[in-house]
C-alpha cells in the first residue's frame, strides 16, 4: 500500500500551529522494536510505547519475492505475529506508530527466520519432560511450578479454522507455542503473546482430524503443555447467507433487542488483507463470526473473541 523505503523515513508534521496539538504529536513515542519467537515461516514482534498512544500501527516488510507487504495493527496492541514467511531468510520489519493516517514515529529490526528442513521446536512423539529450572534459589524453584497450564478446549470450529482457548489457573508465562501437523503432515509452530488466553488457527483443511500442543514458556523453557484433538468442520456446513438472517425468536423478546451491532467499517486496506471494526453501543454477544468468499468463491468463516472490536482478514 505504501512503498517500502530505502533510507529513514520522513515523519508527517502536523500542519496545526497550536503548541499543545504538536506536544501531544511528539509525546507519542515508539520504543524498541524486539523479536520474542521465530519458526521457519513465522516471527512474532513485540514493542513499547513509553510515551502517549498511537491510533493504529502498520508494519512493513517486504517477503521473499521483494514484494512490499504492510500488516495493518490496532492502536491498542503492542505485539504481533508476523505468518506465511520463508524459511532461512533475512527481513527487514519497519513498525509506524499512526495518528489519523499520519505517520509519528517509526522503529526497525532485522530477523532471519528458521530453517526449514528442522523446525525450531518439532513437536514431540509423547508428553514431553518439563525443563527444570537451574537455580539454588528456592523462591525462584518455587516460581516455575507456580505457572500452570489448564484446559485447552475449542471454543469454535470451521471448515478452516479452529479457535482455541486455555486458563492459567496459577502463576503467568512469558508466552506460549501452539505446535500441530498440516494435513500434509508438516509442523507449525504458532507463537503467541503471554497475556492471551486464546489463539484462531487459520488456513486449516476441511474435515480433518487435527492435534494442538500448546506449551507455556518462561524465557525459552517450556514449562507446561496441554493438549487437545479437533476435526475441522464440512465445507458445506457454514453457507453464506444469500439474504438478511431472520432473528431466531427466544423465550424473551426482550433479550435479543439489547444486544446490538452497528457500524461495519473498513480501518485498513492492504493488497492482501482487510481490517475491520465495528461497535456493541448496546448489550453485549458472546463471539462473532465473519463470513466472506475468498476469490475462488469458497465460503469462509472467521470465528471471533465475543470482546473484540475488530479484526484483520489475511
Amino acid at each position: 500500500e505504501e512503498p517500502l523505503s530505502s533510507e529513514e523515513p520522513q515523519l508527517e508534521k502536523p500542519k496545526t500551529v497550536s503548541p499543545a496539538s504538536e506536544a501531544l504529536l511528539v509525546r507519542a513515542v515508539l520504543g524498541e522494536l524486539k523479536v520474542s519467537s521465530v519458526t521457519p515461516d513465522s516471527v512474532q514482534l513485540q514493542w513499547s510505547v513509553p510515551e502517549g498512544s498511537f491510533d493504529s500501527f502498520t508494519l512493513q516488510y517486504r517477503d521473499a519475492q521483494g514484494q512490499p507487504q504492510a500488516l495493518p495493527i490496532d492502536g491498542e496492541s503492542h505485539s504481533v505475529t508476523v505468518p506465511d514467511l520463508s524459511p532461512s531468510r533475512q527481513y527487514r520489519f519497519h513498525l509506524y506508530g499512526l495518528r489519523g493516517r499520519k505517520k509519528i514515529d517509526h522503529i526497525s529490526t532485522e530477523v532471519m527466520t528458521g530453517k526449514g528442513n528442522a523446525s525450531e521446536e518439532l513437536l514431540p512423539s509423547e508428553e514431553p519432560q518439563q525443563e527444570k529450572p537451574r537455580t539454588d534459589s528456592s523462591a525462584s524453584e518455587a516460581l516455575p511450578g507456580r505457572a500452570v497450564l489448564r484446559e485447552l478446549k475449542v471454543a469454535s470450529v470451521t471448515a478452516h479454522s479452529v479457535q482455541l482457548q486455555w486458563s492459567v489457573p496459577e502463576g503467568h508465562f512469558d508466552s506460549f507455542t501452539l505446535q500441530y501437523r498440516d494435513a500434509q503432515g508438516q509442523p507449525q509452530a504458532l507463537p503467541i503473546d503471554g497475556g492471551s488466553h486464546s489463539v484462531t488457527v487459520l488456513g486449516l483443511s476441511p474435515s480433518h482430524r487435527y492435534r494442538f500442543h500448546l506449551y507455556g514458556l518462561r524465557g525459552r523453557k517450556k514449562i507446561d503443555h496441554v493438549s487437545t484433538e479437533v476435526m475441522t468442520a464440512k465445507p458445506e456446513e457454514l453457507p453464506l447467507p444469500s439474504e438478511e438472517p431472520e432473528t431466531e425468536a427466544t423465550s424473551s423478546d426482550a433479550l435479543p433487542a439489547q444486544a446490538v451491532l452497528e457500524e461495519l467499517r473498513v480501518s485498513s486496506v492492504t493488497p492482501d488483507s482487510v481490517q475491520l471494526q465495528w461497535t456493541v453501543p448496546k448489550g453485549s454477544f458472546d463471539s462473532f463470526t465473519l463470513q466472506y468468499r475468498d476469490a475462488q468463491g469458497q465460503p469462509q468463516a472467521l470465528p471471533i473473541d465475543g470482546g473484540s472490536r475488530s479484526v484483520t482478514v489475511p
